[in-house]
């Protein structure tokens, strides 16, 4: 039965099967037939609701997390925001170590969800004791009765995805999807994502999408850590300085990077063209399937489903600003 055409017991209830929508207008010079995932759908409005619930509900059924615990985690920002939710609903503290490169409305929607958050500095490196990495393992180590999520090196990441996207994605398209374009950031969806759809059939391809200043592709090119692919960028949640062990980098077939600034231009044009609104990294997503596209990747028979991470009200300040975007140069 739809998940919405009965009487739910808690919002955690409405957490994945998730619509998706043929895109019209911003793909229409591009061949093939495109559509979005829109992950938005999800109570906490982005993708990260299903990681959260799945790490969260495992760590119960192991007995490391029962109610009054503390649930720390090192966040762009919405895994952040699907944990301060489940901690309302299940009765859990939360203490988020949040990336400066956040955007202020998520900063601000963390602590109207109740959790405690402290900002740390983006652009250091993964193992200063500055980082938001290293700022959420201290403070868990500090913490009686706390739990790490870890999100970043955890396998229940990967997994989470593998039992819910994958299977809605094949299902929803009746096993027709030829590619599935995914912003990779931990990389929790697009291995999950990319595993249970080449299981069902092998030639579907899986694009990555990476950031301008992050180590994901040559990594995938080459098993090698570079760090001078290192660089400053604004896109939340896509790309890495480090190497996230929730990546299999085998379920990918391909990352292409995209600049900050297209990917902004394509969030604000996804508004106009499809009125869908939706985040930085949806914009991001769309970028690189244009970038794909103009590689030949796709024919007029191509079944290509994009995942769009999040919503657009997130970015109120940053993509969505006029004011922003000028600061930036991007328009």
């Amino acid at each position: 039965m739809e998940k919405n055409t009965t009487i739910k017991n808690n919002i955690l209830e409405l957490v994945g099967q998730t619509p998706i929508v043929k895109l019209h207008k911003i793909i229409q010079d591009l061949p093939g037939n495109f559509y979005a995932k829109i992950e938005a759908f999800n109570p906490g409005h982005s993708a990260k609701d299903r990681i959260a619930l799945h790490i969260v509900e495992n760590a119960e059924k192991k007995g490391i997390l029962k109610p009054g615990h503390t649930i720390v985690e090192t966040t762009s920002g919405n895994t952040g925001f699907s944990l301060a939710m489940i901690s309302l609903v299940k009765g859990y503290k939360c203490i988020l170590a949040v990336s400066d490169k956040s955007s202020q409305d998520k900063i601000d929607i963390l602590k109207v969800m109740g959790a405690e958050v402290h900002v740390c500095p983006a652009n250091v490196p993964a193992d200063d004791p500055r980082s938001y990495y290293e700022t959420a393992k201290r403070i868990q180590q500090e913490t009686p009765n706390s739990i790490y999520i870890n999100q970043y090196f955890n396998e229940l990441n990967i997994e989470a995805h593998y039992a819910t996207t994958g299977p809605e994605i094949w299902e929803q398209t009746q096993g027709k999807v030829t590619h599935v374009v995914v912003a990779s950031g931990t990389g929790g969806t697009i291995s999950g994502v990319g595993r249970y759809l080449k299981e069902q059939n092998s030639d579907i391809q899986i694009l990555g999408v990476d950031a301008v200043g992050s180590v994901i592709k040559k990594y995938h090119e080459t098993r090698k850590f570079d760090k001078r692919e290192i660089a400053p960028y604004k896109i939340e949640g896509l790309g890495k300085n480090l190497i996230p062990t929730s990546t299999d980098f085998d379920a990918v077939d391909v990352y292409e990077k995209v600049t900050d600034k297209d990917a902004a231009l394509e969030a604000r044009k996804l508004v106009k063209a499809e009125g869908i609104f939706a985040g930085y990294t949806s914009g991001a997503v769309i970028q690189a399937t244009k970038q794909y596209a103009a590689k030949n990747y796709f024919t007029d028979d191509s079944f290509v489903v994009m995942i769009f991470p999040d919503h657009g009200c997130r970015y109120i300040n940053k993509i969505y600003s006029d004011e922003w975007m000028k600061e930036q140069g991007f328009i």
